[in-house]
C-alpha cells in the first residue's frame, strides 16, 4: 500500500485506492478494511508497472483477498469458534453431513417413524412429519444464533476500521454503500480502462453473483410470506405451484442453482495470478451449501406428493440447518464485511469531496 500511495497510476480504477490516499500509515484496521472493499477484478494487477516480474512483486488483489480471507476470522464471535475459517470446507461438509443424519434418525426413531414413507398431501402434510412448533422453534433458535453471531462479528470489524470521519452522515453513506452493492459496481473495477482482457473466459462474475445474491433475498421473501400466510391467514405449508411463496422460492431456487455453478467456473478459470487459493475450500463449500439448499429444495417441491416426501424434507431441513449454523463461519460474512466497507468509503468520500 505503501508503494501503491506512492505510484498511483491505479486511483482511478475502484474504491480501493482512493479509500488508500486517504492514508499514510495503515495498521491492521485499516488493511482489513481496504481488503473488504476490494472486488478482486484484478484491473490493477494488469495496470500495475511494480507487479510480477518486477522485483516489487506488487500483487494488489490477490494479497488483500488473503488478508479478507484472514479478517474473517479475526473479528469471529465468539473467538472459539474462529478456527472454523481455517478449515472451513471440512467444517461445512461434517456439519451438513451431521444436520442431515441427525435430521433423518430423529424421524426414524421417533414415535411416528412409519409415517415416514407415506404418502401426505395437502395443506399441514409437512406437518405431519414434523410438528410446525417444533420446526419453528428450532429453525428459529439457529436463525437467531446465525444473526446474532454476524451482528458481533460484524460489529468487532467496524470498531476495528476506526471511528467515522467527523463530519460524515449516516443515512447517506448507508444508502450510497446500498446501491454500490446492490449493483455490484467495482466488482469490474469501476473506472475508465478497468477491462481485464487476460482471463481465458470473460468475466462473467456480475451475472452470477446477481443471480446468486437475489436468489437467496428471493428464497427468505418466499420463507417470510410463508410465514404470513401461517399466522396471519391461518394457511398451511406446503402451498400450491402457483402460490407466491412457491413461486418466489422457485425464481430464488434457480438462482441458487445457476449462480452458485457460474461463480464455481469463474474461479476456477480466472488468472491464478491474482486468484487466491489460500481459503478455496471456503468459497467452494459456501457456493455448495447453496446449491445443495436449493437442489433439495426443488426435490422437495417436485416429490411432496409421494412416499418420498419424508426423506426428501428431512434432508433438506438438515442441509438448511447446516447453513443456518455456518453462515457466521464461512463466506456468506464476506457481503456483511463489504457493505460495512462500503459505508465506510461513503462516509470518507463525503467528508474529504
Amino acid at each position: 500500500m505503501t508503494v501503491c500511495n506512492s505510484c498511483r497510476y491505479c486511483e482511478g480504477l475502484c474504491a480501493v485506492f482512493p479509500a488508500m490516499e486517504m492514508r499514510r500509515s495503515f495498521a491492521d484496521g485499516d488493511l482489513d478494511y481496504l481488503a473488504n472493499l476490494c472486488h478482486g477484478c484484478g484491473a490493477c494487477y494488469i495496470d500495475c508497472q511494480f507487479s510480477p516480474p518486477h522485483e516489487f512483486n506488487v500483487n494488489v488483489p490477490k494479497v488483500l483477498a488473503e488478508v479478507r480471507g484472514d479478517s474473517y476470522q479475526t473479528y469471529a464471535w465468539p473467538q472459539a469458534l474462529a478456527p472454523m475459517f481455517a478449515r472451513n470446507g471440512l467444517a461445512i461438509a461434517l456439519a451438513c453431513v451431521l444436520c442431515v443424519v441427525v435430521s433423518l434418525a430423529w424421524m426414524a426413531t421417533g414415535p411416528d417413524a412409519s409415517a415416514l414413507f407415506v404418502v401426505h398431501t395437502g395443506p399441514g402434510a409437512f406437518y405431519r412429519l414434523m410438528p410446525h412448533n417444533t420446526m419453528a422453534l428450532m429453525f428459529g433458535a439457529a436463525f437467531a444464533y446465525a444473526i446474532i453471531a454476524i451482528t458481533l462479528s460484524a460489529r468487532n470489524f467496524w470498531v476495528a476500521m476506526g471511528p467515522p470521519p467527523q463530519g460524515a452522515r449516516a443515512a447517506p453513506s448507508i444508502w450510497q454503500a446500498i446501491k454500490d452493492a446492490g449493483q455490484l459496481r467495482y466488482l469490474g473495477g469501476g473506472g475508465s480502462g478497468c477491462e481485464v482482457t487476460t482471463d481465458p473466459v470473460p468475466d462473467r462474475r456480475r451475472l452470477y453473483h446477481h443471480m446468486t445474491f437475489y436468489g437467496f433475498l428471493l428464497c427468505f421473501a418466499a420463507t417470510s410470506v410463508a410465514t404470513l400466510y401461517h399466522y396471519l391467514l391461518a394457511r398451511e405449508a406446503p402451498y400450491p405451484w402457483y402460490d407466491l411463496p412457491v413461486v418466489l422460492g422457485s425464481l430464488g431456487g434457480l438462482g441458487l442453482l445457476v449462480g452458485p455453478v457460474g461463480l464455481l467456473g469463474q474461479r476456477q478459470s480466472r488468472d491464478p495470478a491474482v486468484r487466491s487459493d489460500k481459503r478455496s475450500g471456503m468459497d467452494i463449500a459456501f457456493l455448495a451449501m447453496l446449491f445443495l439448499t436449493s437442489a433439495t429444495g426443488f426435490a422437495l417441491l417436485f416429490l411432496r406428493a409421494t412416499p418420498l416426501l419424508g426423506i426428501t424434507l428431512f434432508i433438506h431441513l438438515g442441509v438448511v440447518m447446516a447453513l443456518f449454523l455456518t453462515l457466521p463461519y464461512g463466506k456468506f460474512v464476506h457481503g456483511i464485511y463489504r457493505f460495512l466497507a462500503l459505508v465506510r468509503y461513503a462516509q470518507e468520500r463525503h467528508v474529504h469531496l
